[in-house]
């Protein structure tokens, strides 16, 4: 019969309990990996997409301009974008980058001029969170213990893209914006799952409606919750506790004409769920009640309805979103912001 001291008791345990936990860590990092390279490809295809959008902004540019040189090599490098491989894809999407650049903005509408600073303004956005989650994922798959103990396996390194920014109020443009905003919006919904939505125009032009989420700028000496409760209460009559808020859970970077202004505005989203009640403004601005003209508890089938009808609902597919902000207000802890359109 084999015995054992107590000293080698103890030496095989510290040697099961240091495996055990080499284990685990090795575990922890596989998935922590796993999800920074979801998270990878994720933003990789929100960049794409918005490179995509602006090739197809930038073409409608090349129908507008007066220069056919000019709208010959704008529809030109368009087409390339759209086609170029992944390798050659930062070196066209600069030459593309360029030659909008040097498009003379005051020949083209003004709905234009806003299509294209969003569309400029989203791939700055989308570019920087993809090389946020690039730099994640390098960090720790460059660490040697990972690297000697080939966790991440046979996943491809993913690469850093880099456009020339060129940083101005409007978003890498050239645009000169009149107002620049940081925003809070409140997703608001009610027991059975329905999303308030407000529907209003632009006052220059009032015979186009559209519709969007309860919420408006940040005021000075504001924190974000303060005023979307603020701005809850003065658009619908509804009180809410800043602490109530979930979030926030979606970034919105969008450029627009308003009131015959180009703004450009950043927009954070909470959630909140109400009981549903009829909404009846507590305080509008003057603008506000120039350009809000009703409002409508709405279902995702009501968003496509509306949607379809013409009128566009803000933020863009608000009806696929919503699953997200029923899941975040039912949850705990702690929330991942997205970018949305």
């Amino acid at each position: 019969m084999i015995t054992f001291s107590a000293t080698t008791v103890l030496v095989l345990a510290l040697i099961a309990a240091l495996v055990f936990a080499g284990g685990v860590w090795a575990y922890s990092t596989a998935n922590r990996l796993d999800r920074l390279h979801v998270r990878s490809d994720q933003s990789w295809l929100a960049l794409d997409s918005a490179l995509a959008r602006r090739a197809v902004v930038a073409r409608s540019v090349a129908l507008a301009s007066a220069d056919p040189e000019q709208a010959k090599r704008l529809a030109t490098l368009a087409d390339r974008a759209e086609r170029a491989c992944r390798t050659d894809r930062e070196t066209v999407e600069n030459q593309l980058s360029a030659a909008l650049s040097m498009v003379d903005i005051g020949t083209l509408r003004p709905q234009l001029v806003a299509e294209l600073a969003d569309a400029e303004a989203r791939v700055l956005i989308a570019r920087r969170f993809h090389n946020d989650a690039v730099r994640d994922t390098l960090a720790l798959r460059t660490r040697r213990p990972v690297r000697w103990l080939h966790i991440a396996g046979t996943a491809p390194l993913p690469t850093y893209f880099e456009i020339t920014e060129r940083v101005t109020p409007a978003a890498s443009t050239g645009l000169e914006v009149d107002t620049v905003r940081t925003s809070a919006r409140i997703v608001l919904l009610d027991e059975n799952d329905r999303v308030l939505l407000m529907r209003g125009n632009d006052p220059a032009t009032p015979e186009i409606s559209f519709w969007f989420t309860i919420g408006g700028a940040v005021e000075p000496g504001e924190s974000l919750r303060e005023a979307a409760v603020r701005e809850l209460w003065e658009e619908t009559g509804h009180r809410a506790d800043p602490a109530a808020l979930r979030g926030p859970i979606w970034r919105r970077v969008a450029v627009f004409p308003f009131d015959r202004e180009l703004i450009r505005a950043e927009e954070l989203f909470f959630v909140l769920r109400v009981t549903a009640f009829t909404p009846e403004p507590g305080k509008l601005s003057t603008i506000e009640r120039r350009s809000i003209t009703g409002n409508k508890w709405c279902t995702p089938s009501d968003i496509v309805a509306v949607d379809q009808s013409g009128e566009t609902v803000y933020p863009y597919h608000l009806d696929e979103l919503l699953p997200a902000a029923i899941a975040a207000v039912a949850g705990a802890g702690d929330l991942e912001v997205t970018s949305i359109r």
